[in-house]
């Protein structure tokens, strides 16, 4: 162990190399030398300025293509893509909700409806000149106002002429100005009015009589029906639910028969929900009972089979202008939207309706905006089932509705504590959910921002076929059939108009499923990484981290070493006064060899010694004599060889020398 004064003479004296090397040309030279990236090194060692630049263009290259490529990685990584993953296999049978066009029978409605109806014959009869079994005489404006009209006066009919601002009230013939925003809802049913004349109606704010809206119509028929529509909303809001249920059809009066896959069922197959819009609504396979049936083959041999008895004698003349029914394919924990995405099957005709089924899965963020079960949209679920984006965006309507209007609109479900509108505890509902409505169209009352879509969800691809049913050959003794299967006299048979048979099977037994999967993840990127750098530079973790260390933490290292040392010496000149004697630094302290952060304990080596710098001061060292015991030589010889005998000089040849 040498003493502690040589070992900092050789530390300020030696040269410092590697990580610990003073100045970056330096740290640049040694890691270059050392490295295991190739390119690095040949820039080094290469003889002549040709190879060596070669080398640089090379590696430079090399460098840029990776950079590239990394760039490219990046992107794809943030870029949030999915692969698509499709499988096969088989699957249960869905749930079928089926509903009557008409909501409820006529017959039964009578009692509610009885005053609207006379008042929307007498519309007809103003505006037309149509009476039932009468000759076409236009009613006069006296008769009308001796009889009196509640509903015209919530909801006034008017005649607008070309659009203009002028209208005629057609209750009182009295021409006014309308005042307020205007509204046409153009129709592709013919105007059976002159084309001069718009029929609408007029709502306006009860409590500012000023703000007014008026709904006009190309058609006459689209008038009178949405006219009809308001009023009859505001009649069935204020009927109770078990009345209703009652008002409507029976699973007896709509299903005349039913099979499944080749087996008898019956209405105990079949669960009763209560649609606001349709009435009583039946739907099979609806698995409350903890079972959800299956088909064994797929055909149209199998499946579900049905005869729907409509009797459209007893539909509502004003309420619907087309016979038949509605159906719906959905999952068990789906809600039927029957009203928006609903089939219609038509009357004396079979209905042949082919299914695919579509699993599929998304995934959610960052790769979409999507929920899982809906519990991070602020919007309560008011249909009890699981969450989708139908539900939501309802579900907010009618949130909207009853904070704005006080009341919530009938063809939803009630908040808690919220009531059904009516124009006598409400009389401002009309024109509020006109107005809102408008908003929730034009995407400004905010639900379609809210709301998102399921990441999950079910899909049923329908292929629908319609043949004639019965034929003409067999409606006479099918109709007799079915006529006493229903239980009436054989003498009043059934009307083919008033059957409708349905058939709901899958073409085959295979389910598509649909899902996402992400095309880049941590693992895949890192992989992507290492392959780039082994091709373009055969450059491994170890490479990445030594150029971590070199380029980043000793060059930071000897940036802040210079930095300090610049600090100490500007310190030492200020303590001195600034009197020009602070000691100059000889050209190895300039190179740093002095800084006692260099703590390296290993002794210089023979070439290194050689290379040692001298004080100018001293005198230049002189070979040291040799160790003459080193150089007796130890042999096996028994004697000396003749050569090797030693001269013997004479004693005075030597004191002469």
């Amino acid at each position: 162990m040498l003493p502690p004064k040589i070992t900092a003479r050789l530390k300020r004296t030696l040269p410092v190399r590697g990580p610990q090397a003073p100045t970056l040309s330096e740290l640049m030279r040694w890691y270059c030398l050392n490295t295991n990236t190739h390119g690095c090194r040949r820039i080094v060692v290469s003889r002549g300025r040709l190879r060596r630049l070669l080398w640089i263009l090379l590696t430079l290259s090399a460098v840029a293509l990776i950079l590239w490529q990394c760039a490219e990685l990046l992107m794809n990584y943030y870029s949030a893509s999915v692969s698509v993953t499709v499988q096969f296999q088989k699957l249960p049978f869905p749930a079928v909700t089926i509903c009557n066009i008409n909501p409820y029978k006529y017959s039964a409605m009578k009692e509610y409806l009885s005053e609207l109806d006379k008042e929307t014959k007498k519309a007809l009869e103003t505006f037309y000149g149509f009476s039932e079994g009468k000759s076409k005489v236009r009613r006069s404006v006296d008769d009308w106002n001796s009889t009196g009209s509640d509903f015209f006066q919530q909801i006034p009919l008017l005649k607008v002429e070309d659009l203009s601002r002028t209208a005629t009230d057609l209750r009182t013939g009295q021409k006014r100005r309308v005042e307020g925003s205007v509204f046409h809802k153009d129709s592709s049913i013919v105007n059976s009015a002159d084309s001069n004349d718009i029929i609408g109606f007029q709502l306006c704010d009860a409590n500012n009589s000023s703000e007014c809206a008026l709904y006009t119509f190309s058609s006459g028929v689209n008038a009178i029906q949405e006219w009809y529509k308001l009023h009859y909303m505001n009649i069935m809001a204020q009927i109770p639910l078990e009345t209703k249920e009652k008002l409507s059809y029976s699973a007896d009066d709509l299903i005349l028969t039913c099979f499944f896959d080749g087996l008898s069922c019956d209405k105990r197959h079949f669960t009763r929900f209560h649609h606001p819009l349709h009435g009583n609504c039946y739907t099979f396979n609806s698995g409350e009972n903890g079972t959800i049936l299956s088909t064994s083959t797929g055909g149209s041999e199998y499946g579900l089979h049905v005869v729907l008895y409509i009797d459209e004698a007893d539909y509502n003349p004003f309420l619907v202008t087309s016979s038949g029914a509605k159906i719906m394919i959905h999952d068990q924990n789906e809600y039927p939207f029957i009203e928006d995405i609903g089939t219609e099957i038509e009357t004396a005709a079979v209905t042949s309706i082919g299914m695919h089924f579509t699993r599929s899965r998304k995934l959610s963020k960052p790769y979409s905006d999507c929920t899982e079960t809906g519990a991070d949209i602020p919007v309560e679920n008011l249909y009890n089932k699981s969450y989708s984006l139908q539900i939501c965006l309802h579900s907010c309507f009618q949130k909207a509705m009853v904070e704005s209007c006080g009341c919530a609109q009938y063809a939803q479900p009630l908040p808690p504590g919220a009531e059904y509108c009516n124009y006598k505890k409400y009389p401002n509902w009309m024109y509020c959910y006109y107005r809102l409505h408008e908003k929730f169209v034009k995407e400004q009352l905010g639900c379609q921002q809210i709301c998102k879509d399921a990441c999950s969800f079910k899909e049923w691809a329908l292929t629908t076929s319609i043949a004639q049913w019965p034929s003409i050959v067999s409606e006479d003794w099918m109709l007799r059939v079915l006529s006493w299967d229903k239980g009436q006299k054989l003498n009043k048979k059934l009307n083919k108009t008033d059957l409708a048979n349905l058939m709901v099977f899958y073409k085959d037994l295979n389910e598509r499923f649909i899902s996402e999967n992400p095309a880049n993840t941590l693992v895949i990127l890192l992989s992507n990484f290492g392959g780039q750098l082994g091709l373009w530079m055969s450059c491994s973790v170890v490479c990445v981290i030594e150029i971590v260390e070199v380029f980043f933490i000793d060059s930071l290292s000897i940036v802040l070493r210079r930095q300090w040392q610049k600090a100490k010496k500007w310190w030492s000149h200020r303590q001195q006064g600034g009197s020009g004697r602070a000691a100059q630094a000889s050209d190895v302290e300039r190179q740093g060899h002095d800084n006692p952060v260099c703590i390296d304990e290993d002794l210089p080596t023979f070439t290194t010694a050689l290379r040692l710098p001298l004080p100018q001061d001293s005198p230049l060292p002189r070979t040291p004599p040799p160790n003459y015991s080193t150089l007796r030589l130890e042999t096996a010889f028994t004697e000396q060889l003749p050569d090797t005998l030693e001269l013997v000089i004479p004693k005075e040849s030597s004191e002469r020398a």
